[in-house]
């Protein structure tokens, strides 16, 4: 008897047992909604930097290239120059990640081109390292740029 009194009162009164049951709804749609925008807001900025750290790396490979007094010179100063750019930006460069290639025999040949051409795989974060062995999960960024050899300059090798 006087347990269905109190229910009685609490109906009239408009207390109930579902009380504060809205803010553990309101939190649990939150964390539902908010940490996948989490994971693609971390995702797309990791993505974004590698493009800015592929673009600087190739842009200055090209340049160290043409300006070196020889094409060994050369090859060695844009290794350099894209292990330097993509560590500005957090990355490491991998083997393979940068191509030269040349529109003339020689390439160093006044008022020819040089086209450096860096790639980079970017993991995606947070997933671990045993799923990455499973399943790729990166993302490819590439980028190249083209640099004229200066045409007054002198032959080099």
């Amino acid at each position: 008897m006087r347990h269905a009194l109190l229910r009685l009162r609490a109906r009239l009164t408009g207390q109930s047992a579902d009380r504060g049951s809205a803010v553990v709804e309101f939190l649990g749609v939150a964390l539902v909604l908010l940490l996948p925008v989490l994971y693609l807001v971390l995702t797309v900025g990791r993505v974004q930097a590698a493009t800015f750290a592929a673009e600087g790396a190739s842009r200055e490979a090209a340049r160290a290239f043409v300006t070196a007094p020889s094409s060994d010179d050369g090859a060695r100063l844009a290794s350099a120059a894209v292990t330097l750019a993509l560590g500005d930006q957090g990355f490491a460069p991998t083997p393979g990640g940068l191509r030269i290639a040349c529109s003339s025999e020689r390439c160093l040949e006044p008022g020819g081109e040089v086209t450096a051409h860096v790639r980079l795989d970017v993991p995606l974060p947070l997933v671990p390292e045993f799923v990455r062995g499973v399943v790729p999960l990166s993302v490819p960024v590439e980028a190249r740029h083209v640099a004229s050899v200066d045409a007054y300059a002198a032959r080099r090798p």
